[in-house]
């Protein structure tokens, strides 16, 4: 893929190997093809590592964490099932919306909390409202584990951000899914891995081994399930109706 930006004629030439268009520059279609040449130098930057919530490593971007926001305000689960804790961001970003809104809890699965993780989670002010839970997110005493942590009637979301390969999401997917409630979702982050096969830090073979390819395929076994991606705008007064994400075809939304 070639990009070529001219702003003295407002124009986004874009040639992709047979054929090229010549966009306005300044257009959703012109902003979606930059937005993907961004999100890919970025992630081959590291450009999530640079971000923190409340004193902790996120590694997430931006946008996504707005995006996720959103829906753990209109879903305002009970409990948000997190399969990856690393050093502890995102459990503790999730944990400080449940204590906005005034409901919820957070369990976070990891196959290893490294120590210096763990003090810095359990030394955090938010920890009251994050139950760690540590070993394989698949393994069925693991599973079981969780699953026991949820009482009848709650609202679950479950956020899956471990192990990215094609056999370990899908293998997530099938064991978390049943404990997500109606009008709730499974998330299957960083299909963005699909989009990195030949980028610096990326590997052959992502352009099939990633979350969004374990998500398709949940989804044609799992009619009880819809892809939602992104859940829709709660507001958006411009021209766009994509956002730059890491989490293409992520969201699956239980009827």
């Amino acid at each position: 893929m070639k990009l070529t930006i001219d702003t003295d004629s407002r124009t986004l030439e874009v040639d992709d190997g047979t054929s090229v268009d010549s966009l306005p520059l300044y257009s959703p279609e012109a902003f979606s093809a930059l937005s993907r040449a961004w999100v890919t130098t970025g992630w081959a930057m590291k450009y999530p590592y640079t971000f923190s919530w409340l004193g902790r490593p996120v590694i997430q971007l931006p946008e996504d964490m707005i995006t996720v926001q959103e829906v753990i305000y209109r879903v305002k689960p009970d409990v948000i099932i997190e399969t990856g804790v690393a050093h502890g961001g995102s459990l503790v970003f999730s944990a400080s919306l449940c204590r906005a809104i005034g409901r919820g809890r957070v369990i976070g699965v990891d196959i290893e909390i490294r120590p210096h993780n763990r003090i810095a989670i359990e030394a955090h002010e938010l920890f009251d409202l994050i139950e760690l839970v540590e070993g394989s997110s698949v393994a069925p005493e693991i599973v079981a584990d969780v699953a026991g942590r949820v009482a009848p009637g709650d609202t679950v979301l479950v956020i899956l951000d471990s192990n990215h390969s094609y056999a370990h999401v899908l293998a997530e997917l099938e064991a978390y899914a049943p404990m997500v409630t109606s009008g709730s979702y499974i998330v299957a982050t960083d299909g963005v891995m699909q989009w990195l096969a030949d980028v610096p830090r990326g590997e052959a073979g992502w352009d099939t081994d990633n979350p969004t390819e374990a998500a398709r395929d949940f989804l044609a076994e799992h009619p009880e399930f819809v892809l939602e991606d992104p859940p829709p705008f709660v507001f958006n007064e411009s021209e766009l109706t994509e956002r730059i994400t890491h989490w293409p075809g992520s969201y699956l939304r239980r009827l």
